[in-house]
């Protein structure tokens, strides 16, 4: 149903900035029909939810690790969702995976609300 690329992945210094990108190709019905999401895994732990965002952009939830320094947006004129990444430390390296979905009775950053991701972006984090 949806088909999702990210990008903008790579190797910053603490403190740094990174900015991902989620460009999806949707066959049924419209991008803007889907709320989005923002996961990442480190190696050895469990996928965990970075950041959500409705499907028309004016609610947007994030994990406590990441608010105030990630933000995330969608251009549903462009079936594209980013993530800004601003003081980034070295726990935040993981590799970072969009998401797409229609489950509306779960929370942004609960897994089960998706049923449609990429094949991720990695963010490595040096001190």
């Amino acid at each position: 149903q949806v088909q999702l690329v990210e990008s903008g992945g790579g190797s910053v210094e603490a403190g740094g900035s990174l900015r991902l990108s989620c460009k999806a190709s949707v066959s049924v019905r419209g991008f803007n029909n889907y709320r989005m999401g923002w996961f990442r895994q480190a190696p050895g732990k469990e996928r965990e939810g970075v950041a959500g965002i409705s499907s028309g952009g004016s609610t947007s939830i994030y994990a406590d690790s990441v608010k105030g320094r990630f933000t995330i947006s969608r251009d549903n004129a462009k079936n594209t969702m980013y993530l800004q990444m601003n003081s980034l430390n070295p726990e935040d390296t993981s590799m970072y995976y969009c998401a797409a979905g229609r489950f509306f009775a779960y929370d942004y950053l609960d897994q089960r609300g998706y049923n449609n991701w990429g094949q991720g972006t990695q963010v490595t984090v040096s001190s």
